[in-house]
């Protein structure tokens, strides 16, 4: 199977360029990264260019450089994008030209070139936020985004994946072009830009900087581990129904302040590093997914325990300081 898998310089992207090569023996990968400040070729260290794998460094806006990487390809994995919700509200012209032309110009060439399927890589922020729930609180099992929930998206990052979703879609149902969109709740593991949460917090307490927490702390995210969103990535392109939508989530709901807080206690770092700070325009309270169609029709669920898995991470920050030192945050 020959494989192209878009923005695999990044950080969902190196680990699924990494998880194709290690499980599928007869994968063939062309990495397509443009290599912006979150793309690094670090990120795929140890994997060496040959007969399984190739890098293009190109544009998905370029028509000619998505031809030139595409043809050939059975299978494309669109995971390129404009992804950090802060940098969308300081300027969203970016966002609208990756994630929404990007995703056109990579669609065109795939119906041109005739690929057997699409997978269009999205986040469940295209539905927009929830009811506040405590984590762990019944009552909030009931409110979980569902791959029926209407899009509402509400920061122009999501916008714009709203918009390559729809624009996905709809060429599966006006050309009949083989396309699976998948959502997926917030990631997490090693080789993450340090602008999000994770790798932000935990990069700031080793220098030992304060942390900035936005408004009060509670809002509330799904997390799941890099390597069981690839998993999931890999069973929807293997086994997902045309035209489909699949969610896929962790089952690890927790406040931002509780990550944070945890972050602090494995590093042995005090408390009061962290710093209230005036909240994000549009910040949404909660995001929940109910993985449970993915679960049942792809015979996939997550395997990573949040506390082993966030513990994991944050050492792995630790022990690699050469790899995030001088990141433009």
């Amino acid at each position: 199977m020959k494989y192209l898998v878009t923005g695999g310089a990044g950080f969902i992207g190196s680990n699924l360029v990494r998880h194709l090569l290690k499980t599928q023996p007869d994968a063939h990968v062309t990495n397509l990264d443009a290599l912006t400040y979150a793309g690094k070729l670090a990120n795929l260290s140890g994997v060496e260019e040959g007969e399984r794998y190739r890098f293009v460094h190109g544009d998905i806006c370029d028509p000619a450089a998505v031809r030139g990487a595409m043809d050939g390809v059975d299978l494309v994995m669109n995971l390129a994008a404009e992804s950090h919700v802060d940098r969308s509200i300081m300027s969203d012209a970016p966002f609208v030209r990756t994630n929404v032309m990007g995703t056109q110009t990579l669609l065109a060439a795939a119906l041109e070139l005739g690929v057997s399927r699409f997978v269009q890589v999205s986040t469940d922020e295209v539905y927009g936020e929830l009811p506040w729930f405590e984590p762990g609180d019944a009552a909030g099992l009931e409110h979980r985004f569902t791959e029926r929930t209407p899009l509402a998206p509400r920061s122009p990052y999501s916008a714009t994946k709203a918009a390559a979703d729809h624009l996905a879609l709809s060429y599966h149902m006006t050309h009949g072009l083989d396309v699976v969109v998948t959502r997926c709740s917030n990631n997490y593991g090693p080789y993450q830009f340090p602008e999000k949460l994770i790798p932000l917090m935990t990069t700031y307490a080793l220098a030992g900087r304060r942390l900035p927490v936005y408004g009060d702390g509670l809002n509330v995210r799904d997390w799941i581990h890099v390597d069981d969103h690839c998993r999931g990535l890999l069973a929807a392109a293997a086994r997902g129904d045309p035209g489909a939508v699949y969610n896929f989530g962790g089952d690890a709901e927790r406040t931002n302040l509780s990550v944070v807080q945890t972050i602090l206690t494995t590093l042995g770092k005090p408390a009061d590093l962290v710093e209230y700070v005036t909240d994000r325009k549009g910040h949404d309270r909660r995001y929940a997914i109910d993985a449970s169609w993915a679960k049942s029709e792809l015979d996939w669920k997550p395997t990573v325990d949040f506390e082993d898995g966030l513990g994991a991470t944050v050492r792995w920050y630790r022990d690699n300081e050469l790899w995030w030192q001088g990141a433009d945050a």
